[in-house]
């Protein structure tokens, strides 16, 4: 028997001091402003309540586990811009900024062990015992509030306090939403509901916690991906995660089924479900692709669909009207580009909301080049989100930016290897080459409205210095939106970049940032010397990002098995999800490390 290896995931808690007076520098405004097309209108489903699994429950044991990897839907590559291009990028349009320095010391920072890999296998009890697969990459959800943390890790989810006490039992995914269990593993195997890209939000003005998952079904016989697709979302009853949940379901197969309007190529799912909120609503965001696209077969991406819905009526347990909005049909500035990953804000507890609007981000990037621009979007009209028909607007505009271009894959240190070791039948007597890890690409990372300003980041090629081979850094945009009746526009607070020097990386940027507008951005720190770790760095309008922490050191290479040992492989990554405490300044977020 192999044990099954476990992922560490850091909560980490950056404490610092208060400081006012932050400039807005406007280096940067917006060039044109776009309205959209009418929306669609469709429902959710109301399926239950549920809750965790308590802390005195029995788990499952290692024994029956096995070595098999399974990974959520895997079809970013098909978006048109998406596709690593970075070897073959013109060097005098590669970002080359001056690298971070990296500090010696983490003042104010402490931080525990979350769920593992093993945590997230063993996960389920009654029905759901050894039903969970071994997942990679580890794609996480954090949220933080009432003294309470809430993580989620692929299919696993657990409730801790701010101190790292566990509070519940580590609880399948599927066991929460009350869904078939992931495998049965009898002989033949029997399939359940295949879920992936968890994230979560604790929202301080309502007292709620809402968290969201990526639905498909499949055969039960062959894993075949089938329709329709869901996104899942639980609503908390009362200000404790630990507590009881309402459980939804949004259809997202856009062929005219379950209210869903006809999209071209569906039936469809909504793959990477990212939320928000303001005031008034609650907002996700997915890119939309055939389904059939998961069995190998033909198919279409259909761009960013976003999703609108009453906030109070979620926590107060009514069914709202959800306005979708289909940015596909959009035109781009780039003929032949199509909208990708729009990014919702989420405000601090204790900050302000736009009145009567929700803001977005999204990256341009459309051909896996560079791009000097982001949109900014503005869903107007929110305050009606409460009505039988509410009356939304949606508009974008394109702000110039500094350089950011899609990111090579990263180098990693070589060290104990046991899945890469000769004993491994699919490796064929030949030990397994050292992997390097994906920097996929630039789409916006998670964004946030702080102290009046949107804050985000994306991965981005670098070199550092100028003329050295090529690594993965981080491009930041803090961005003074501005509204002209519906339409918005926007400006450059700060932007820069967070680069390592030594021929390592830093990748997949997670943003908090407080009401005051102090913030940290948390990120994989890796090269051929470092093994993959947790770091962030602090960051605000007036000086940018400082220098990088190390939070928790790597102490094994990543060394996932299923590769063929005699071809260089590529291992894709998790992504990162933060959130902010209730009150500044502290800010709680999580790097995979």
């Amino acid at each position: 028997m192999v044990s099954i290896k476990a992922r560490r995931i850091l909560c980490l808690t950056i404490l610092f001091a208060l400081s006012a007076n932050l400039a807005a520098i406007s280096s940067a405004r917006a060039t044109s402003s776009a309205q959209t097309q009418n929306p669609a209108y469709t429902h959710l489903v109301y399926t239950g309540t549920s809750s965790f699994t308590s802390l005195s429950a029995a788990s499952a044991t290692d024994e029956g586990s096995s070595l098999e990897i399974r990974g959520g839907p895997s079809v970013d590559q098909l978006i048109p811009k998406s596709g690593s291009n970075a070897a073959h990028l013109p060097a005098k349009h590669i970002p080359t900024p001056t690298a971070n320095a990296v500090a010696t010391s983490n003042p104010g920072f402490s931080g525990f062990n979350g769920i593992t890999h093993r945590d997230q296998r063993l996960s389920g009890t009654g029905t759901y015992t050894n039903t969970q697969f071994n997942k990679e990459p580890p794609d996480q959800g954090l949220c933080v509030g009432n003294g309470f943390v809430l993580e989620i890790i692929n299919t696993a989810l657990r409730v801790y306090t701010t101190s790292g006490s566990p509070l519940t039992a580590t609880t399948a995914i599927n066991q929460f939403f009350n869904l078939q269990p992931e495998v049965v593993r009898t002989t033949p195997l029997v399939f359940g509901n295949s879920t992936a890209d968890p994230r979560c939000y604790f929202d301080s003005s309502t007292n709620r916690w809402f968290l969201t998952v990526l639905e498909i079904d499949l055969d039960a016989s062959t894993a075949a991906s089938l329709s329709p697709s869901r996104i899942l979302l639980a609503v908390s009853q009362t200000g404790s995660p630990a507590g009881m949940w309402n459980m939804y379901e949004l259809f997202t197969s856009d062929d005219g089924s379950n209210g869903t309007p006809i999209h071209s190529g569906c039936p469809c799912f909504g793959d990477q479900p990212l939320i928000g909120a303001d005031a008034n609503g609650f907002y996700i965001s997915t890119n939309e692709f055939s389904t059939s696209l998961l069995n190998g077969l033909g198919g279409v991406f259909n761009g960013a669909q976003i999703y609108a819905m009453s906030k109070t009526a979620l926590t107060s347990g009514i069914l709202p009207t959800v306005v979708m909005f289909n940015t596909g049909a959009i035109p781009t500035p780039d003929a032949g580009g199509i909208w990708y990953t729009i990014q919702p804000a989420t405000t601090p507890p204790g900050g302000s909301f736009q009145a009567n609007t929700e803001y977005f981000l999204s990256a341009l990037d459309f051909f896996s080049t560079t791009d000097n621009r982001i949109a900014i979007w503005a869903l107007t009209g929110t305050s009606t989100l409460a009505n039988l028909s509410p009356t939304l607007n949606l508009s974008q505009s394109i702000i110039t930016t500094e350089t950011y271009g899609q990111p090579p894959d990263a180098l990693q240190k070589d060290g104990p290897r046991p899945l890469g070791t000769t004993t491994i039948p699919s490796l064929g007597g030949q030990k397994e080459k050292l992997e390097l890890l994906a920097g996929n690409d630039d789409r916006m990372n998670q964004v946030v409205f702080a102290n009046g300003k949107l804050w985000s980041a994306v991965n981005t090629i670098v070199q550092v210095p100028k003329d050295n081979p090529t690594t993965i850094g981080i491009a930041y945009f803090i961005v003074t939106p501005t509204l002209s009746g519906s339409s918005v526009g926007g400006s450059i607070a700060k932007q820069g970049y967070i680069a390592a020097a030594g021929g390592a990386s830093v990748m997949f940027p997670a943003i908090g940032v407080n009401n005051s507008g102090q913030g940290v951005i948390a990120f994989t720190f890796i090269g051929p010397n470092d093994f993959p770790s947790a770091a962030y760095s602090t960051i605000d309008a007036t000086s940018g990002a400082g220098s990088i922490h190390i939070a928790s050191a790597g102490t094994a290479p990543e060394d996932e098995t299923g590769f063929q040992a005699t071809t260089s492989s590529v291992r894709p990554t998790g992504q990162l999800d933060g959130e902010t405490t209730p009150r500044p300044p502290p800010i709680q977020l999580a790097t995979y490390g």
